[in-house]
């Protein structure tokens, strides 16, 4: 039979017209049973058969006749108009299929609520299907704000990156958003999104958390291109005076993080405390560890090493906990405390096993110690260190820092002014503790 486009969707709206009023779909067969349970096979074996077309006259039957029979009767009918849709290539008429598609949405909340639900679902194939389309634009992005209105935080996961698509796609075709209509919309998402990553981080979801931070930051990416000029003096002079008034302003705290990482200003002053305000509110390795580098870049060692353990005991990985733990070992190194030094390095390699940083970052610790384990008693004896330091860097497969550990060996005249032989094993009795092989330079 072949199908009337037009007339297919005039029967649809007259359909939501005449069945107003919520309810739950579920054995709702009419009055005549026999007929319907008839229709209802033949749309699911065209259905199966991909015979779209020829499923749409029985499918506008029951939506007529019996719109309150079950749910699979919207989902079914959603599937069998998307794939019609999706086939056609005259515009005009692809566009009737896709308007009946967006009625189908429509019917499926009238006649069996689930809004919150099916308005997610709808908005997905708006944004495909219309959001390119200027006589539609508009129309896609007053959906989205619907569904951000009645979702809360339980926005489809589809619809996150979509929105500031969409919120974009206003701005270019239409140029009918202001800065902060803009700017609105895109608080909103960020506080959904934030929400889902703590949730997921809740729920110890790490993929899902990793995920999310991808699609906040392809949504930061988007928003320059909508109109907004966001860099760092933006943010100085219209977020920093709120911020300083309300340090408790989450929100604001993230927008400040969020435009100052992105306009590469993270050594600013106002970073670190929207920053600190973010990470109070709900602890996260990666900002622990970029505010103690930063910490430790402007001088303040004490707090760079408290954040530097805190992003070791936030760490979601083995890979992230070594990091932690490098940093830490470099932290107590720069003031000197290289017994401390080594053993944050040998947590590092306990965490990964797989990773040799440590190794090359205790053997660096090693070669310094000339002067801390000189006893200038015998030529031999000081250069103890530099054979530890090249059985680290040995570990770690640095070539380039075993040869200069090696070069730094005793000579075979030093070993003889001690009595001592190649092949004979000698404790380093300062605070490196090794024992070693007795070699000399110029030789493995």
């Amino acid at each position: 039979m072949k199908m009337n486009m037009r007339s297919s969707v005039l029967l649809l709206a007259l359909s939501l017209g005449a069945f107003a009023g919520f309810g739950q779909c579920k054995d709702g067969w009419p009055e005549d049973k026999a007929t319907a349970e008839e229709k209802v096979a033949l749309y699911d074996d065209a259905k199966t058969q991909k015979n779209y077309r020829a499923a749409v006259p029985h499918l506008r039957w029951m939506l007529t006749h019996a719109p309150k029979w079950n749910t699979k009767l919207y989902i079914d009918a959603t599937d069998i108009y998307n794939n019609l849709a999706s086939a056609e290539k005259d515009p005009a008429k692809k566009q009737v299929l896709i308007d009946s598609l967006m009625l189908l949405y429509d019917l499926r909340v009238t006649n069996c609520g689930d809004e919150v639900n099916v308005l997610n679902r709808k908005a997905t194939y708006a944004a495909v299907y219309n959001a390119q389309n200027k006589a539609k634009t508009a129309e896609v992005l007053a959906l989205y704000d619907k569904v951000y209105e009645i979702s809360g935080n339980n926005v489809s996961d589809n619809n996150l990156l979509t929105y500031m698509q969409v919120i974009q796609l206003n701005v270019a075709l239409l140029k009918n958003l202001n800065e902060d209509q803009v700017l609105q919309r895109y608080d909103k998402l960020s506080g959904v999104i934030d929400a889902k990553i703590k949730k997921a981080q809740a729920e110890n979801k790490q993929a899902d958390v990793d995920r999310l931070k991808k699609t906040k930051s392809s949504v930061d990416d988007i928003l320059p291109k909508c109109g907004v000029t966001i860099d760092c003096d933006f943010v100085r002079k219209n977020l920093a005076p709120k911020f300083k008034q309300n340090p408790a302003d989450l929100a604001t705290a993230k927008k400040i993080f969020t435009f100052m990482t992105s306009g590469g200003c993270i050594e600013d002053p106002l970073w670190l405390e929207a920053a600190e305000a973010i990470h109070k509110e709900s602890p996260d390795y990666g900002l622990a560890i970029n505010m103690a580098k930063i910490y430790a870049k402007s001088g303040n060692m004490a707090k760079a090493e408290a954040l530097a353990a805190e992003a070791a005991e936030l760490a979601p990985t083995p890979e992230n906990k070594e990091t932690a733990n490098i940093l830490i070992g470099d932290l107590l190194a720069q003031k000197g405390s290289k017994a401390a030094a080594r053993e944050a390095y040998r947590k590092a390699l306990a965490s990964n096993p797989n990773s040799k940083e440590g190794y090359e970052k205790i053997g660096d610790l090693y070669l310094n110690s000339f002067k801390d384990c000189q006893k200038s008693v015998s030529q031999a004896e000081d250069r103890l260190v530099f054979l530890a330091a090249y059985e680290m860097y040995a570990r770690s497969g640095n070539q380039q820092k075993m040869a200069a550990a090696r070069n730094q060996f005793p000579s075979v005249t030093e070993l003889f002014e001690l009595n001592w032989k190649e092949g004979e094993t000698k404790s380093i009795s300062c605070w490196v503790g090794e024992t070693v092989t007795l070699k000399t330079r110029g030789k493995e």
